[in-house]
């Protein structure tokens, strides 16, 4: 199984079969180029809490995860992608389960357009 912390995550996960994904021990998400999510995993279900709420065919940002609809999440994911490169790491509070989860999200550029989420939790802001 691919590591969170390899470099090469997204070309790692994308040898993998779509339902793998849902054996990981973090999220993995795809996005295409419109920022309409491709892959929701069930890793991402399970880890997230976020159930079994429609996922596939929504718009991320707008649908999904409005709360990372910001510049320091969105912002930073289309200026990366409009340099050219998208290899980013950084660190987020809060998801479905535990508004206090500390997490640690990478995104990578995906095979043909768009890109991969991946989110490890770490456990609460307050215990980090």
């Amino acid at each position: 199984m691919p590591s969170f912390d390899q470099p090469d995550l997204a070309r790692a996960i994308e040898g993998l079969p779509v339902q793998a994904l849902d054996d990981l021990p973090f999220g993995a998400i795809r996005l295409d180029a419109e920022g309409v999510v491709r892959v929701y995993s069930g890793a991402e279900r399970r880890l997230s809490g976020s159930g079994e709420r429609p996922r596939l065919g929504l718009e991320f940002f707008r649908e999904v995860a409005p709360c990372m609809d910001t510049p320091r999440y969105r912002g930073r994911i289309e200026k990366a992608l409009a340099g050219g490169t998208l290899d980013l790491e950084f660190g987020w509070t809060g998801d479905f389960a535990d508004a206090e989860r500390s997490l640690r999200v990478r995104v990578q550029s995906a095979v043909g357009g768009g890109c991969w989420i991946f989110m490890r939790r770490e456990g609460t802001v307050a215990n980090s």
